[in-house]
């Protein structure tokens, strides 16, 4: 089953070494995974929260893109795409703001971070908190909702606004009565998910502490590492390698046995001057065939747009539809499908709800699958792939004349899973908790006893017409 990794960098500066060890080549790593299914998106939107410097987010926005190119993302297969270019994605926020709790939102680091400086200071609590600001987390977690994305790459600082993402989405779940959004869940490399910059803190923009990634070259490049804060110890003296940035920057691009030859010259006395030509050497290695490429597309803008505006087509395909039925689910329907009050006495006959259905297919790798849909459209199981299509076939009519009494459901971790003799074959969307699986696990019995009385009577219908009766 594949993943859908989503990723995205705010658009306000130019990209550097935190950005790519924490962010982009994470990422890209995950989008070469053929069980993944990469999102990655420059967040503009976001950009405006922090800067009204226009020329500045435009500059931005053509770094990223060829920052992230250069670094080996492949746009064919993965979805690479403008957060502003992709409409659906302020509109599901003004859906997800409608049931998102204020005190959630005050409860936000940063948000929280300005009114106590405010205080500090003091200032009114709001003083300078734009809107924006505040409902931060709100649009991240349209970026994130938008196309159900199952992990999303964030450093540290970021999980609480993952983990509101997850309590926006379930809140909608349940006030408009179906499992919309899957729950997503941060995914950090445990190793360097933050990197730290010249003086020791977290590499960031804000603090002036960044080293960059391609721009300036390679004298840049080791002019920022040759700044890099480190303590008196004279060459000869062991060094410390436990809370050294350089170490720490080092063993983000090193390998195990690189990492430890490094570490036990610096216990040895290595000077730090010498460490740091090491490592801008060792950076250097890496970047520097990226950097020929980085060159090439800034020189080259047009290629990027156009790049960035096919990212953005696909990336519409599946936000549009999700919109348009969250649009259903709270009302904001096409008045051409309103039923229209008969002034006749008798009573209208009713229409006959649409049955369940499957829907057999073959996968990209060649392997073949099946799903169940619900009356309503919900996807309610998707097979595990096949190698030989009349397996898959036989289990797909067995599923159809089943019934939900006979059919062994069970919970496998947050999912509905459909077993045959005790292995898994099918399995359903995640829950959050027990009561929505049972929940999900009564429509999923309900949806089969339909799906087998409707395949029962189009069974029966065939015999008649086969005999010349009328069923």
């Amino acid at each position: 089953m594949h993943t859908r990794v989503l990723t995205g960098i705010t658009t306000t500066g130019t990209p550097h070494l935190g950005n790519y060890v924490g962010a982009i080549r994470p990422a890209i790593q995950a989008s070469r995974d053929p069980n993944v299914d990469a999102f990655y998106f420059m967040a503009d939107y976001h950009a405006l929260i922090k800067s009204d410097d226009a020329d500045r987010v435009e500059a931005s926005r053509l770094m990223i893109t060829a920052s992230w190119l250069a670094a080996g993302l492949d746009p064919e297969r993965t979805t690479f795409y403008r957060q502003s270019d992709v409409p659906e994605v302020p509109e599901l926020m003004w859906l997800l703001t409608c049931v998102t709790s204020k005190g959630l939102l005050n409860r936000a680091h940063a948000y929280k971070a300005a009114v106590d400086r405010n205080i500090e200071n003091q200032e009114d609590a709001d003083a300078g908190v734009t809107a924006g600001l505040y409902m931060y987390p709100v649009l991240m977690a349209a970026d994130i909702l938008a196309f159900n994305a199952n992990k999303v790459p964030v450093g540290r600082d970021q999980i609480q606004h993952i983990e509101m993402a997850r309590d926006i989405a379930q809140r909608f779940n349940h006030t408009y009565g179906r499992e919309f959004f899957v729950m997503p869940e941060a995914l950090i490399e445990e190793q360097v998910a933050t990197l730290p910059g010249l003086d020791g803190r977290k590499m960031s923009k804000s603090y002036d502490n960044t080293i960059p990634l391609f721009e300036g070259g390679p004298k840049a490049l080791r002019e920022a590492i040759m700044k890099i804060v480190t303590d008196s110890r004279a060459p000869g003296e062991p060094k410390d390698t436990e809370d050294s940035a350089l170490f720490t920057i080092y063993k983000a691009f090193a390998s195990p046995a690189e990492t430890a030859a490094f570490a036990e010259a610096l216990h040895g006395g290595l000077g730090w001057g010498e460490a740091k030509q090491v490592l801008f050497e060792r950076v250097d290695a890496e970047v520097a065939p990226m950097r020929e490429r980085y060159d090439a597309l800034m020189a080259s803008p047009g290629q990027m747009e156009d790049i960035l505006l096919a990212g953005a087509a696909k990336a519409r395909a599946i936000a549009g539809p999700l919109v348009e039925t969250l649009r259903e689910a709270v009302g904001l329907r096409s008045a051409r499908h309103k039923p229209v009050a008969h002034q006749a006495s008798a009573t209208p006959e009713a229409p006959k709800a649409k049955p369940p259905r499957l829907a057999s297919f073959r996968d990209s790798d060649g392997t073949f699958r099946f799903r169940l849909f619900g009356a309503d459209g919900e996807e309610l199981l998707l097979s595990v792939p096949f190698t030989d299509p009349k397996a898959a076939g036989a289990l797909r009519q067995t599923l159809s004349t089943l019934g939900g009494a006979q059919a062994n459901i069970a919970s496998e971790g947050d999912r509905l899973a459909w077993l045959v003799d005790g292995k898994v074959v099918a399995t359903g969307d995640s829950y959050p908790d027990a009561a929505a699986r049972t929940g999900a696990s009564e429509r999923l019995r309900a949806a089969l006893d339909a799906l087998a009385s409707a395949t029962a009577e189009e069974a029966a219908a065939k015999a008649a017409q086969a005999s010349g009766q009328r069923p």
